[in-house]
């Protein structure tokens, strides 16, 4: 049978999802703890592989498996053996026809930003930071200007293996509560580094080291080069996949309502 499972995790102990000889990826510790929960070999595929320091709220896995156990048991027995900052929040059996990266519609980002004169404590690893204030309404016109299908190649790392830069951004959305910024990010396909190298043209924009309409003449560019510095990882959460209501699968996790 095919199970999907919804993962949430603490990005910032590992090396980014993918599997990894080192062992510390998230991927590595939740088919280890699939294997001792089914004493079986277990191999995952994602709806999104993040990096190093990036945090899931929903990252969506399927695996095909001879073992049965309710969704009920499929979340506790393979939390279990998750570390505390890994952990299942749903499970569920699937189809053979779904595939937890092709059947997605779309892929949802947010990035939390800390805007003081002072560093992250207490939320340290959690929240990007910008010491200078920022403007919204310069942040909002530049925003404006990127969605819609467009070359990205200005926006991506060149350890980027995606086919193709073309990507449609459907919504970056940007709001404000007390000293913390939220970014929401959503398209059919992110390249990689490309949320967080936008960050930072949006960052520079904000700060008004450039007009909003720099961030046109970026794109347009096609060139890494001209684009602001690749913003931190710190602040970057994978909010999961959106996918058609016939699969049945869940749209958010309680986690959501942690974030400002």
């Amino acid at each position: 049978m095919r199970i999907a499972l919804g993962v949430s995790y603490n990005g910032q102990p590992y090396q980014g999802w993918q599997s990894q000889l080192s062992g510390l990826t998230v991927q590595d510790r939740l088919e280890t703890a699939l294997a001792r929960f089914t004493n079986q070999k277990t191999t995952t595929l994602c709806a999104g592989r993040t990096d190093s320091g990036v945090h899931g709220l929903m990252q969506v896995v399927h695996f095909d498996t001879p073992v049965h156990r309710s969704p009920a048991a499929w979340v506790r027995g393979t939390n279990s053996f998750l570390p505390r900052d890994i952990a299942i929040q749903w499970a569920c059996a699937v189809p053979e026809s779904f595939h937890c990266r092709a059947s997605a519609l779309s892929r949802r980002y947010a990035y939390i930003l800390l805007e003081s004169p002072v560093r992250p404590s207490v939320e340290a690893g959690q929240v990007g930071w910008a010491f200078r204030p920022l403007n919204l309404e310069p942040m909002q016109q530049a925003a404006e200007l990127l969605l819609g299908e467009h070359d990205f190649s200005s926006f991506r790392a060149s350890a980027c293996q995606a086919l193709s830069p073309v990507k449609h951004l459907q919504q970056l959305a940007i709001s404000r509560r007390g000293a913390y910024w939220r970014f929401e990010f959503e398209a059919n396909a992110f390249l990689h580094h490309m949320i967080r190298n936008i960050m930072g043209c949006l960052i520079t924009i904000g700060q008004k080291q450039q007009p909003p309409q720099w961030i046109t003449q970026v794109l347009q560019a096609r060139d890494r080069k001209v684009a602001a510095p690749t913003f931190s990882a710190d602040g970057l959460y994978f909010l999961g996949p959106r996918y058609a209501p016939h699969w049945g699968l869940p749209d958010r996790t309680p986690a959501f309502d942690a974030l400002p």
